[in-house]
């Protein structure tokens, strides 16, 4: 049984809209930059301590009451549909064994929210595999969480961001501040004050103007889009609209903006909490190196060895 709440469907708001109940995760890329490990393992799932990033975005969905998740996959991704289906074999193994802890750990993907997929033949940017969607969702809001972060689970972000689109039924993203420097890494946004009434669902702000990947020197703030969104079903029409942009590809920026030109409110909340982010090996490492310190089965002993290791000199021996 996946873990939803018992009435997710119910309008959120006095306006009538419904709150989003399905999510899209985008999980087609190649992953270059984790060659050649993700030539036969999907970087979703490499692990962090003994469950793979995915899980853990699947798990953040589901905690906002999110049941229904569709995978956008490629090539060589099927692995990632097996990590949430049953494993009678394994889960007997276990149990004859009486490995509670292990067999309940092992049955938790499959119970966690309904998994489907759908495959991107070509990767031609994030607005290209958002587009897949369409046939799932329908013209129903929904979120997309990209497959490479994910936030702490006692620092939720997607709950809020689900009750503010359910208000203005637009777009609404989520921001976190960057290094001038790193905006040609992200999506970076030019913002206004939001309308008061939209405050109490947190650090709210009006989006004006999106542009992708900028120059430092072009940016219009430091505001860089955080890989959540919720999206008002008008989102596959302006895709289809929306030609090859940054890197010759479709990207879900310019598709966005697109709306956001033609009248849709665009709404974003600033994310002061805990992001991990894995699209790289360095922030991989320091998610991996994180999330094992907070472990309460390991943390203790983990620090301690990791300090010891940080005071020892070059050649591996300990500090004098």
């Amino acid at each position: 049984m996946s873990e939803q709440p018992a009435n997710p469907s119910t309008a959120s708001t006095s306006t009538g809209r419904r709150r989003a109940v399905k999510a899209v995760i985008p999980a087609a890329g190649l992953a270059t930059r984790f060659l050649p490990a993700t030539k036969a393992v999907p970087k979703e799932l490499l692990p962090v301590v003994d469950r793979p990033v995915l899980q853990y975005i699947v798990e953040e969905a589901t905690q906002a009451g999110i049941g229904d998740v569709l995978l956008i996959t490629g090539r060589g991704k099927t692995s990632m549909v097996d990590h949430f289906d049953r494993r009678p074999d394994l889960e007997a193994r276990l149990e004859e064994k009486g490995d509670a802890e292990r067999l309940a750990a092992v049955r938790r993907p499959s119970e966690l929210a309904e998994i489907y997929t759908c495959r991107q033949p070509e990767q031609l940017g994030l607005g290209h595999a958002v587009g897949y969607a369409e046939s799932h969702v329908g013209d129903q809001p929904f979120a997309v969480l990209l497959g490479d972060e994910f936030v702490k689970p006692s620092e939720p972000l997607l709950p809020a961001m689900l009750e503010l689109q359910a208000r203005t039924g637009g777009i609404v993203l989520a921001f976190f501040e960057v290094d001038p420097a790193e905006t040609k890494r992200y999506g970076i946004a030019s913002v206004e004050p939001a309308e008061p009434e939209l405050t109490d669902v947190g650090e709210v702000v009006r989006v004006t103007g999106m542009v992708e990947k900028p120059k430092p020197e072009e940016a219009p703030s430091n505001l860089a889009v955080l890989g959540r969104y919720v999206l008002p079903g008008t989102i596959f029409d302006a895709i289809r609209r929306t030609g090859p942009g940054s890197g010759g590809e479709i990207q879900l920026t310019d598709a966005m903006e697109l709306l956001r030109s033609e009248g849709t409110p665009v709404h974003a909340i600033v994310y002061r909490g805990t992001r991990y982010d894995t699209g790289m090996p360095l922030g991989y490492l320091q998610t991996v190196v994180q999330i094992a310190s907070e472990r309460e089965d390991l943390g203790d002993e983990f620090r301690k060895w990791l300090g010891e290791f940080v005071a020892s000199d070059a050649s591996g021996g300990p500090s004098t």
